[in-house]
């Protein structure tokens, strides 16, 4: 089994890309959330891999953060949810916005993710509620405070697969998150650019 990927981007278009490593394309499927902060053609990347078999393909899924790999496993061990909704969900909301979601039984909000329909909220609710990974957002909400440690994450992971350097990229992701403070991550992202730019 395929587990992780690092090479170099072939290739993008929403949902799907190609990585070359060592000379071979591997075609996987991402969520719009990896998609956002992975680069241009060209750029290093590296990300966690799900591999899906059946019996007439070998499927790729990528992610660039844990949550998003553990949403996506959880979701598809809902009966009735492959993989093509699964990563519809994860396109149509953040993944913190889905912990949260799900935590307070929002069955409104998961509807309105293109593709979900109201069945499939109430059973994404039904049976995620207590298989949620821990993140620090559950945590932090727990103790009523905000979440800004995992939109930090993120966005660095996304600078750093851009292939800015550490040192600066934190220093970025700092003020934009000071800029932003209840931003979203592509709201974050813009801003943490912007500052790299200066």
């Amino acid at each position: 089994m395929i587990a992780h990927l690092r090479g170099r981007l072939f290739a993008k278009q929403p949902t799907r890309i190609i990585v070359d490593v060592n000379g071979v394309g591997y075609d996987v499927a991402v969520p719009l959330s990896t998609f956002y902060g992975i680069g241009e053609p060209g750029a290093d990347i590296a990300l966690r891999i799900h591999t899906h078999v059946r019996e007439d393909a070998l499927l790729l899924y990528g992610f660039a953060t844990v949550l998003e790999q553990e949403l996506f496993e959880r979701l598809i061990g809902i009966s009735g949810i492959g993989p093509k909704v699964a990563l519809a969900v994860l396109s149509g909301i953040e993944p913190k916005e889905l912990v949260r979601a799900v935590e307070r039984g929002d069955v409104a909000r998961l509807t309105a993710i293109p593709g979900v329909g109201k069945k499939t909220s109430e059973r994404m609710v039904l049976e995620l509620k207590d298989r949620l990974p821990r993140t620090p957002l559950s945590e932090a909400a727990a103790d009523g405070v905000a979440e800004p440690p995992l939109v930090r994450e993120d966005v660095l992971s996304a600078l750093i697969n851009l292939g800015y350097h550490r040192p600066l990229a934190e220093k970025a992701v700092d003020a934009a998150v000071r800029a932003t403070p209840d931003g979203s991550f592509e709201r974050t992202l813009k801003q943490a650019l912007k500052e790299v730019a200066k």
